[in-house]
């Protein structure tokens, strides 16, 4: 597959959008951003028309259109009747006179190259020999049967496309000329590279509209009427049919729109309930007014099938005798690159995602397959990764946190804004002698604890941390932290028992006490006992000085 979409580096992370919008899942997902898988793509286009971050892009052609102008040659537009729809009320010559000022020699309408293969249909179904004919204007429809569908490839018209058929009567009328198609999608950006030499160039209304705007050109409000145009149904769902004669013998006509339908069709045929009909298939929604581009942009498929209807006519274009050879267009099978994995491998997947039962494998679709199984041979193909599980995931996340929450020795309580108790764990349930979390889940916390802290918590949206309480009710000191989460509106209180620290510091400090009241009771014994001591030695003292006193007076007398 060429390059026609590309991927910038976006806020590409859990969100699977594009896959589950993906009809044939064909991407892969890599360092949290998705990949298109070329060879599995069938360029349909919903990644780009779903993606919120705009991650994919449609490959710009512009400035090769601009290298085919500076060339000299006559480069004439075949415009897709799409057109009508995307620009309002201008018509094929108010389009013919801005695309002029651009640069290129003139503009036709695809409409032309329409009416080529519709008759070239109507010859191959008055032959009767096709059992079943599907229409080949579509590139996606022609690229899903080609990869998904490829016995289904001998009922695809072997006609060329309107864009091709149209290039190539352009080329005729105009010896030497480029050819550079408009319209609102990607695959023909593929298809004019597979199928070089016929059509050079393919832009979209979004490229073609910037490129106006750049040059300051402005697209009159201008309408024409042209009776021979009936064609101009062909970008609307059964716009085929509507141009068709539809009176081949035991034929039955029908149009079906959008990948998804295109697929059970394809199955109804491919199981042999399908005969004697043609078929009009179209990959988007609504056929080419629902084209990526389009729904992208200017999504408005009432608005836009009548914008077509009003100004498609009653006749056929005016065309000269094709040669059915001329038409032929050859589709080869396109092998995809992906293997399909053994039952015991796809088991193995199914393990790790946690789906061990078939009541396991949930089919919720939100990874973007539509089962499990899928999502495990696509694992095994490298093209997802088992993280995509959301269920796995949450369940998971909530494994992993109940772990945490019950096996923490903190207590745990969370309150919703009413202060009703959401969830508690075993550690705060001992704490409070609550038997079970079934007896308090729902109630207030009134019921359990003093709510004045998470109430003064709530409204003040100010944390309260390593606050020690006495739970009297339950003769229990705690140190509390209320957290207000501002994002989900709960209270989330943290508690850690502290009854053990609490009475051991309370015995220190009774032993405390009782040291210093004994150092006191020693300290006034000593200073008694000095006292006393002091008493003693001072009457000691005396009696010794009155006693040397009248000895020296003795003495001194004789």
């Amino acid at each position: 597959m060429t390059d026609c979409l590309t991927l910038k580096k976006s806020n590409c992370k859990n969100c699977y959008k594009c896959i589950r919008h993906c009809p044939v899942k064909s991407i892969r997902f890599s360092g949290n951003q998705a990949h298109i898988i070329g060879d599995e793509c069938i360029l349909c286009g919903q990644c780009f028309v779903v993606c919120p971050q705009n991650a994919k892009e449609i490959v710009n052609d512009t400035e090769k259109v601009r290298v085919l102008l500076q060339s000299g040659e006559k480069v004439v537009v075949s415009l897709a009747p799409s057109f009508i729809a995307n620009y309002d009320g201008v018509g094929i010559d108010a389009m013919r006179q801005a695309l002029k000022a651009l640069g290129f020699y003139d503009v036709e309408e695809t409409a032309i190259g329409a009416t080529i293969v519709k008759k070239e249909y109507e010859r191959i179904l008055s032959e009767g020999v096709s059992d079943i004919v599907i229409s080949s204007c579509c590139h996606s429809v022609n690229l899903l049967i080609q990869k998904y569908f490829p016995r289904e490839l001998p009922y695809l018209a072997d006609v060329l496309s309107p864009m091709q058929a149209h290039c190539i009567d352009i080329k005729k009328r105009y010896p030497g000329a480029k050819t550079v198609f408009i319209g609102p999608c990607v695959a023909k950006k593929d298809e004019v590279q597979r199928y070089e030499g016929i059509v050079d160039a393919a832009l979209t209304y979004e490229e073609l509209t910037e490129w106006l705007k750049e040059k300051g050109i402005t697209l009159r409000s201008e309408m024409d009427n042209t009776e021979e145009s009936r064609a101009r149904f062909f970008p609307t769902a059964g716009g085929i049919l509507k141009t068709m004669t539809q009176d081949a013998p035991g034929y039955t006509y029908l149009a079906i729109d959008g990948t998804e339908n295109c697929i059970a069709a394809l199955r109804d045929i491919e199981s042999g309930k399908i005969h004697r009909c043609f078929i009009e298939m179209s990959a988007c929604t609504g056929s080419c007014i629902g084209g990526p581009v389009m729904e992208k942009y200017h999504r408005s498929p009432v608005k836009d099938y009548m914008a077509v209807s009003g100004y498609a006519g009653k006749k056929d274009f005016r065309i000269a005798d094709q040669d059915p050879l001329a038409l032929k267009k050859q589709f080869g099978v396109l092998d995809k690159s992906s293997r399909v994995p053994s039952e015991s491998e796809i088991s193995d997947v199914l393990r790790q995602m946690g789906k061990t039962r078939p009541e396991d494998e949930l089919n919720c679709g939100s990874c973007g397959y539509d089962t499990c199984r899928e999502k495990a041979v696509a694992i095994l193909q490298g093209k997802a990764e088992i993280s995509m599980c959301l269920p796995y995931l949450k369940e998971k996340a909530e494994s992993f946190s109940d772990n945490i929450v019950n096996n923490t020795p903190n207590g745990l309580m969370v309150l919703n804004d009413k202060l009703e108790v959401q969830q508690i764990n075993a550690a705060a349930r001992k704490i409070m002698n609550i038997r079970s979390a079934s007896d308090v889940l729902g109630e207030p916390v009134i019921r359990i604890l003093d709510p004045s802290v998470f109430a003064k918590v709530l409204e003040s949206r100010r944390s309260v941390r390593d606050m020690r309480v006495y739970l009297a009710e339950y003769k229990k000191y705690i140190e509390q932290t209320v957290i207000y989460d501002q994002d989900y509106h709960l209270l989330i209180c943290i508690m850690r028992d502290v009854t053990d620290e609490e009475n051991e510091k309370k015995k220190k400090e009774s032993i405390s006490r009782q040291t210093i009241e004994i150092a006191d009771n020693v300290v006034d014994k000593q200073m008694r006992i000095v006292q006393e001591i002091a008493s003693l030695l001072g009457e000691t003292a005396a009696e010794t000085k009155i006693a040397l006193t009248k000895l020296k007076e003795s003495i001194t007398d004789e």
